[in-house]
């Protein structure tokens, strides 16, 4: 079942993480989201573990702004990442090769 709003979405990431992607990361994931879904959330992974929270990290390594529906969209694998960034529709900061891991550390994401 995909999840149909951002706070499903993030409620349901830690469930859906690969530990063994995430082997010797250490990172934090801050999204901004605008929008009718929009919000504030953070994944802590660290020590192969999976956190996330609402709200504002104070120093994340990557930031990826984007209207909450196309989060959703993006996570469950109806979006190109690549094609987004492209068009403007995502603002990235920071760490573009820590974002580019997500897809491998949430892979069950939308099935």
């Amino acid at each position: 079942m995909n999840p149909a709003t951002a706070k499903e979405l993030f409620d349901s990431l830690s469930s859906k993480f690969d530990k063994d992607a995430a082997e010797g990361l250490d990172a934090v994931y801050q999204f901004n989201l605008t929008g009718a879904q929009s919000g504030q959330y953070h994944v802590i992974v660290k020590n192969s573990v999976c956190a996330v929270k609402e709200g504002v990290y104070p120093d994340p390594q990557v930031t990826l702004s984007l209207s909450g529906d196309d989060c959703i969209r993006l996570l469950n694998g109806q979006l190109s990442g690549f094609s987004i960034a492209m068009s403007g529709r995502l603002q990235i900061a920071g760490d573009i090769s820590l974002a580019m891991q997500l897809k491998s550390l949430f892979p069950t994401i939308g099935r």
